[in-house]
This record gives C-alpha cells, sequence and structure tokens, in this order.
C-alpha cells in the first residue's frame, strides 16, 4: 500500500508547531493593531498575468501557475503586493487616507528549497497607501523593527538596511547613464553583495563594459554607510532632484532617531530589491551574525496601483517571512514553549456523575474555561494521572459520594489542596480561582 508524503517545499503543522506559529501570529497581529493598522485578506488564486505583467522575471519563473478548468491562466499567490495593490485601486475612492492595511498569509513559490526557504511560506504584509513623503517609510520601519522586537528580539540580534532607488538613479544620471542603463546598473547591484564583479557581466553583455572610471564611481556609491558619507559622495553633484531627497533622508533617519530607533537601522546603498515595481526608499532586515537570509524587505512602489488599472496612488510595504523568523527566535532561545493545556479536567465515577458533569462541563466550556474530561469510563487513580500530566490547574471531582451529597470536589493540583462546593457554585468558585491568578 502507497504511503503519501508531503510534496518537497511543503510544510504540515502538527499541534505543537502550529501554537508556535500561532504565537507568531497573535504577536504580529497585535503590533499592527497597536499601529492602527486594518488586516484584510485576498484569494491565494490570481489571474497570472498579475505576476507575469508586474512583479519581475525572477518571481515569474517561480510561480505555481496552471490553466483552470474555465481555462483562466491562474497562478498561485507568490507575493501579496500585486493583490493589495488591486484591492485598494478597486475601492480608491472610498477609502479614507492614509491607507494603513496588514495581511498573513500563505504564499508558493516554486525554488529551490534552502535553510529557511521552502515552496509554501507565511508572510506578514504591512502597506500604507495615499502618502507621498518620507512619512509612511517612518510609521512602516518602526512597524518593522516593533514587529521584530515584540519578541524580545534586540538591536544586537537584527538591524534594517536603508536604500533609495530614486537617489541610485539620480547618482546614475548624473554620471551619464540613461534609464535602461541604470536600471542594468541597479540589477547588477542587488546581486553585488552574493556575487561580487560577477554581478556586472548581465550589464556587460546588455550594454558593453562599463568605463574604469564609471564603475570605480558607482562601487564608491555602493559602499556609503552613512547620511554623512552620502552627503560628501553627492556634494560635487548639481541637481535640485538631489537636495530634495537628500531633505527626505534627513527627515527619515531625524524621526527614526526621535523614535529611539537609530540604534537599529542603518545607511545600506547596497540594498536596491530585485522587484521590478520598487520606486523610491528600499530596506531589509538582516540578523546581526549574517547567518541568515533576509528576515524582512520592502519599500515604496507609487505606480504599481496604477498600472493595475486603479488610480495613481503613492505606495510604501514590507513583507516578514515567518520561516527566517522561526529560525531566529529558536536560535536565540526566544522560542516559548507553549503549553496547551486546559484549565480544568473532570474526574468522573459512573455514567449517572457523567450525566451530572455535562451541565458544569458545558456551562464552564461556554464562559471560556479550556474543560477536559476522559471520553470513556476509567478508573479513578488513572484519571488522577491524567488530570496531573495534563497541566490543568484545578480538578473537579464528580464521585457517587458528591453526587449523593450535592457537592462536588475541588483540587488544586499545585499545591493537592481540596474543598467541596455546591453544584450550583462550581462556575463562581472557578472563575474565581483563575481572577485571583
Amino acid at each position: 500500500m502507497a504511503t503519501f508524503q508531503t510534496l518537497p517545499g511543503f510544510r504540515e503543522f502538527y499541534p505543537e508547531d502550529l501554537a508556535r506559529r500561532n504565537h507568531i501570529f497573535r504577536l504580529w497581529r497585535q503590533t499592527a493593531g497597536n499601529f492602527g493598522f486594518a488586516e484584510y485578506d485576498a484569494p491565494v488564486l490570481e489571474p497570472l498575468e498579475l505576476y507575469k505583467a508586474k512583479s519581475g522575471d525572477e518571481i515569474e519563473t517561480q510561480l505555481f501557475n496552471f490553466t483552470d478548468k474555465g481555462g483562466r491562466e491562474v497562478a498561485l499567490r507568490p507575493e501579496m503586493t500585486p493583490t493589495v495593490c488591486r484591492l485598494v485601486g478597486a475601492k480608491a475612492s472610498a477609502l479614507k487616507r492614509p491607507i494603513k492595511w496588514f495581511s498573513i498569509a500563505e504564499f508558493f513559490r516554486y525554488e529551490r528549497m534552502q535553510k529557511g526557504r521552502g515552496r509554501c511560506f507565511h508572510q506578514f504584509n504591512a502597506d500604507i497607501f495615499g502618502e507621498p513623503g518620507p512619512e509612511a517609510e517612518i510609521e512602516l520601519i518602526a512597524l518593522l523593527v516593533q514587529c521584530l522586537g515584540a519578541f524580545g528580539l534586540t538591536a544586537e540580534d537584527f538591524y534594517v538596511r536603508l536604500s533609495d532607488r530614486n537617489l541610485w538613479f539620480y547618482y546614475l544620471e548624473a554620471l551619464g547613464l540613461d534609464e535602461a542603463r541604470s536600471r542594468g546598473v541597479l540589477g547588477a547591484i542587488d546581486k553585488y553583495e552574493k556575487y561580487g564583479d560577477e554581478a556586472f557581466k548581465g550589464y556587460t553583455e546588455a550594454f558593453g563594459p562599463l568605463a574604469p572610471e564609471l564603475m570605480a564611481k558607482i562601487l564608491e556609491f555602493l559602499q556609503v554607510k552613512s547620511l554623512d558619507a552620502l552627503e560628501h559622495t553627492l556634494a560635487s553633484l548639481d541637481g535640485e532632484k538631489i537636495k530634495t531627497r537628500l531633505a527626505d533622508w534627513k527627515k527619515l533617519l531625524g524621526a527614526l532617531d526621535a523614535m529611539g530607533l537609530t540604534r537599529f537601522v542603518a545607511v545600506d546603498l547596497g540594498v536596491v530589491r530585485g522587484l521590478a515595481y520598487y520606486t523610491g526608499f528600499v530596506f531589509e532586515a538582516f540578523d546581526r551574525k549574517g547567518e541568515l537570509r533576509a528576515l524582512a524587505g520592502g519599500g515604496r512602489y507609487d505606480d504599481l496601483v496604477q498600472k493595475l488599472g486603479g488610480p495613481a496612488l503613492p505606495a510604501v510595504g514590507f513583507a516578514i517571512g515567518d520561516m527566517t523568523f522561526a529560525l531566529l527566535l529558536e536560535q536565540r532561545g526566544l522560542m516559548p514553549t507553549l503549553v496547551q493545556a486546559p484549565d480544568v479536567y473532570c474526574v468522573i465515577g459512573g455514567e449517572a456523575e457523567r450525566l451530572a458533569a455535562f451541565g458544569d462541563i458545558h456551562a464552564l466550556r461556554a464562559a471560556g474555561f479550556r474543560v477536559d474530561y476522559p471520553m470513556k469510563e476509567v478508573a479513578f487513580g488513572k484519571q488522577f494521572k491524567a488530570a496531573a500530566e495534563s497541566g490543568a490547574k484545578l480538578a473537579l471531582i464528580y464521585g457517587d459520594d458528591e453526587l449523593a451529597k450535592g457537592v462536588v470536589k475541588i483540587r488544586d493540583l499545585t499545591t493537592r489542596e481540596e474543598s467541596e462546593v455546591p453544584r450550583n457554585h462550581v462556575a463562581a468558585h472557578v472563575r474565581d480561582f483563575f481572577s485571583a491568578g
């Protein structure tokens, strides 16, 4: 007989695994709520064209796509940005600005599996629409830092690398490169950290080799690691666009400093993000030890809503992947042991006692308590052992003596203290016990 196994790159979540995932999702939701973001959801299956036209070549090659029974070309979503742009664009005139939305959803990419990367994964996505200035980046970078810090991670564990595609374009334009060549350079810069000079192979094939002095200036800009260095490098270049952009940098970094977040943020022009739709500030979060792939990434994409048929609407967003983030928490010892224990365990005698207990069991569950009991008649000794092993704080004991007296015996499973409570006072006693801590 065939044994069926999970498909390569896909994951199943046994209860203890799901409890850890839900712990992460719960803190992400709580943090987003604290920042005033509203949660949304969307279909996992989208028209193929949504991604082929808008996400860039890399994601297009990773799609799980097929022709459905209606003859439509469709794909499992590999990311959320095109979808949220479609949603916002459809109702933009009715939405109050700025639009601050978040989601926690599953995504699918057919790519090479490695540590922290599978073919299905979850992401926390947060986006702001309708704010053209750096105020949106301020809010989102603060949210990103808090989404990681909520778990006990500190500036010694992670940092956010901040860069700017607009400034790259302005700089390359000042060096004499047209838009097509500038995009070619950025494509190389995106891979430079991994491949070094080999990253420029594609540019050379398309446009010919860069002049040595031009390459030197590009690599000089690539090494910028502070606002002072950025200003110094650009000092010899004229242009209102560069001056205005540096003012945006000062506003962004000044606000993050006022929030006490400077220790989490590093200026790093080596980050340009590979997706085709990014238009301005871009940023990525990494662990300080450099042992893991990026924890999170995002940036500004002011043109995408309009490209997808909506109105012109500025936008910024980021995503945190659950797989790499969970690895970081495990490495730092910050993934708690999550006990899914009942609050109350009922120890029950015979059938008459079972029927008497059912009313209390249902009432306690309806009141919000986790209550468990043996589904079949079991010896008292085994039931007390099961109660202790369950992790419950209280045991409610329904024996024939208790039933005859109209009481329930309640045992504190921590102190072993017992008391008898009238049947109609059980719920109130349990409530008072847990209210007292």
